[in-house]
């Protein structure tokens, strides 16, 4: 007797998809069953993540800070799950003391891009009246720290989207999900010191930090639930991490 698996015949619709955490978001929803659109700016690295795939993905290069190439690029869309994870930090400065460049990244990736994705493609979802939506939050849209407002300031942003949906979608049968992980091996201290490697690495060093497909088992786990069940909120530390600022290094 063979059981199919719980996302065949759904559409996943995954931003920031060419690494970390969207890349196995990618992977663990495709092992469930579903087609996947990938979205990100490195679409070569987008066309060699759907090589790797059971299925292979329709892939889209494409800035999610540009309103316009936006909308253009996801006509049409109207996915059963979709994933809003492009994101990023710039810097270590106090909030009065980052860049205009940095702020400007921050704020138009992590909320703006949500914003213009959302916009594209939800009036769809909302009108067929099923599917599910997650947010890629953070828990410092929770605890803010020391060298980060400015990022923390656009994940609490997204906290008050996640919650700002659930209201403004009433009814609508769309089920919202915001996931909140703390410290994540990926690219995102890379990027943050501007390609830096050893302070990136430093980041992680003596920990056990978590990975990206302990966050995609997140992200799997909320969208196969029940009809009836919607999973709000979850919150992931890895277990070395107390809060924001504490973490157990060896």
């Amino acid at each position: 007797m063979t059981t199919n698996p719980p996302l065949l015949g759904r559409k996943a619709l995954i931003t920031g998809a060419s690494a970390g955490i969207g890349s196995a978001t990618a992977q663990a929803l495709d092992a469930s069953g579903a087609s996947t659109v990938l979205l990100a700016r490195r679409e070569l690295r987008l066309q060699e993540l759907s090589a790797s795939l059971e299925n292979p993905a329709e892939c889209i290069g494409l800035d999610v800070r540009d309103a316009s190439a936006v909308s253009a690029a996801l006509a049409g869309q109207a996915p059963d799950i979709l994933v809003l994870n492009a994101g990023m930090a710039r810097g270590t400065s106090a909030a009065y003391q980052n860049s205009e460049d940095e702020v400007d990244d921050m704020v138009d990736t992590n909320v703006k891009g949500y914003l213009n994705v959302l916009r594209a493609v939800l009036p769809a979802m909302k009108e067929r009246g099923s599917g599910d939506v997650v947010l890629l939050g953070s828990v410092a849209g929770r605890q803010v720290y020391p060298g980060g407002g400015v990022y923390c300031m656009t994940k609490y942003a997204v906290r008050a989207l996640y919650e700002s949906l659930r209201v403004d979608c009433f009814g609508s049968g769309l089920r919202f999900t915001t996931i909140d992980p703390g410290m994540v091996e990926t690219d995102f201290s890379l990027i943050r010191f501007k390609g830096d490697e050893a302070r990136a690495k430093a980041v992680y060093a003596g920990t056990n930090p978590l990975y990206p497909a302990d966050v995609a088992d997140a992200i799997h786990y909320a969208v196969t639930r029940p009809a009836n069940v919607n999973i709000g909120e979850m919150v992931l530390w890895s277990s070395d991490q107390a809060s924001t600022t504490m973490c157990t290094r060896r």
